[in-house]
């Protein structure tokens, strides 16, 4: 068991967690976060509580960061939002197909690294050159791709909540369309897309439990009898883990437990064998 507590650099954007130390802050409280580039500032976002997890190897929480690291943090806003402001001017007047995604600052340094979005590889020598003319600094451009965009840029997804990827997803796991499948999802972009235009993340939670209860569970077509009598199964609710039945009697629908269904005697002998005395 150990303390944990989470961060964020902008308002709804995505959470790291740390090792509060011997540091006790409050939500909204702004707290230094170790960087590879020096301690940078954060707003707390969940109070140090105790968990049952192992927490070992958290970056450990610097303090409260007083006026000097807040007057820095302003001014390195500034320079950011100024910075994407130019981008934009420039790119429009090089007639690039770029999109301005977002701007990191490096102070230590004098480094902008402006991150954008296009269609396709884009020639950007020219605007390179203008940008550090115009910013007084070292300028890298680094094109990104849609997931990373929505990342970056933060937004809803089609479940009503913060997107994933903006707010807790670390890594992009590979998402396949067969996934969708499995889930009994239609196959059809606008239902099963996010907000990057890419398959949903989310697809990727609970399609182990899709597997399992397959695995297990009778499929469609087959003749079982329930509590409530015999029928075919018409469809499954994983969620629920019950199997939807057509009962012979009458032609009645009903939802009945996995564990409550039953294949004829003969299916189960034919796949378990049977115990002879």
């Amino acid at each position: 068991m150990g303390m944990i507590m989470a961060v964020s650099f902008t308002r709804y954007g995505r959470l790291y967690y740390l090792d509060p130390g011997g540091h006790s802050p409050k939500v909204g409280d702004k707290v230094l976060v170790p960087t590879d580039t020096g301690p940078e500032v954060a707003e707390c976002v969940w109070a140090p509580q105790y968990v049952s997890e192992d927490v070992d190897g958290l970056p450990v929480c610097q303090g409260i960061a007083a006026t000097e690291h807040l007057s820095r943090d302003e001014g390195n806003r500034r320079r950011r939002a100024e910075a994407r402001s130019v981008s934009k001017r420039l790119i429009k007047r090089h007639e690039l197909p770029m999109k301005v995604v977002g701007v990191d600052y490096l102070d230590a340094d004098n480094v902008y690294t402006v991150y954008f979005s296009a269609p396709h590889r884009v020639d950007f020598r020219a605007l390179v050159r203008d940008l550090a003319r115009n910013l007084r600094a070292r300028v890298e451009l680094r094109q990104i791709g849609p997931r990373d965009e929505a990342r970056l840029q933060g937004g809803i997804g089609p479940c009503g909540r913060d997107l994933c990827c903006a707010t807790f997803l670390k890594d992009f796991e590979p998402v396949s369309v067969r996934m969708a499948k499995d889930q009994d999802l239609p196959v059809n972009p606008l239902r099963i897309a996010g907000a990057c235009g890419r398959l949903m993340c989310c697809l990727k939670y609970e399609h182990p439990l899709y597997q399992e209860f397959r695995a297990s569970a009778p499929r469609t077509g087959l003749a079982v009898d329930t509590p409530e009598g015999p029928g075919t199964v018409v469809g499954h609710n994983v969620p629920s883990d019950s199997v939807i039945v057509r009962l012979n009697d009458g032609g009645r629908r009903c939802a009945c437990s996995k564990a409550s269904v039953c294949a004829p005697r003969k299916a189960y002998d034919s796949a378990y064998g049977t115990d002879e005395a």
